[in-house]
């Protein structure tokens, strides 16, 4: 089964830059976007054998996730469930038979981390999520996690210590989240490759790699003996990021995959 992520940064501006093409060369069981930037119905882009899922921030032009999907869910959640994370559009949630999807687009902590406190806070309550989607069955998370975990991940460590995106606090609830039952398939499987998700539209950043790994697919435990590759289409242009890919073979409906327990 295959799963995308992408930040594509404003979708109508994304499908003037072959948004199309791109969707339909991944051929994707869920397709997942972060970034979309738009309401449900100012753009028109359905793909045949698709059912698409959106959630919008209530302020326009700003932050918002959709999934595409091919699998019909036995469920669909739009946000935590937590008034004050549920404003921006930020987390769909499909339950299927054998896991839950998760897609998010993680707050980011902006110019001079005035949005820390509020994202510390999140991250608490976005882990806690989890935690309780976790204990009833496998759960796949992707999206745009906005930090770059380690040093391998980002080009200019040094410089951007006290960034968004690579303060120690946002990078300690990263490895909190991982240390309460998931995965980072991607570093699972490359665990010491360097390649990025995220580049700057100033000083040619792109072209020259400088850049940030901020994208990711996390699973839960009971689903890392499932992951059979992961990829970062850094060839994808279209963004400021590009898709990251997760295939898990779920064929085999065995112990290790937990159901349900409802």
């Amino acid at each position: 089964m295959k799963f995308i992520s992408w930040n594509v940064n404003g979708l109508r501006a994304c499908a003037g830059k072959g948004f199309d093409e791109v969707f339909a060369s991944m051929n994707a069981d869920f397709f997942c976007l972060q970034e979309t930037k738009m309401q449900l119905g100012q753009l028109d882009l359905e793909f045949l054998g698709y059912t698409s899922y959106w959630n919008s921030a209530e302020k326009k032009g700003y932050a918002g996730t959709a999934i595409y999907s091919r699998h019909t869910p036995l469920s669909v959640t739009y946000g935590l469930g937590i008034e004050e994370h549920d404003h921006e559009g930020r987390v769909i949630t499909l339950e299927m038979p054998q896991f839950y999807l998760v897609c998010v687009y993680v707050p980011n902590s902006q110019d001079g981390l005035r949005r820390l406190d509020y994202r510390m806070r999140w991250e608490d309550d976005f882990r806690e999520y989890l935690a309780g989607l976790a204990a009833r069955k496998g759960v796949v998370v992707c999206g745009d996690m906005n930090v770059a975990h380690n040093e391998i991940d980002i080009k200019n460590p040094d410089t951007n210590h006290r960034n968004a995106g690579f303060t120690d606090e946002e990078r300690g609830k990263f490895s909190a989240l991982l240390d309460s039952g998931f995965i980072d398939t991607w570093r699972y499987q490359h665990p010491d490759e360097v390649k990025y998700s995220w580049w700057s539209y100033r000083f040619h950043a792109r072209e020259k790699n400088i850049g940030w790994r901020l994208d990711y697919f996390l699973v839960s435990d009971s689903l890392k003996d499932r992951i059979t590759s992961t990829e970062i289409h850094t060839e994808i242009l279209g963004s400021d990021h590009c898709p990251v890919e997760l295939d898990l073979d779920l064929k085999n409906k065995d112990s290790k995959v937990k159901e349900s327990v409802r």
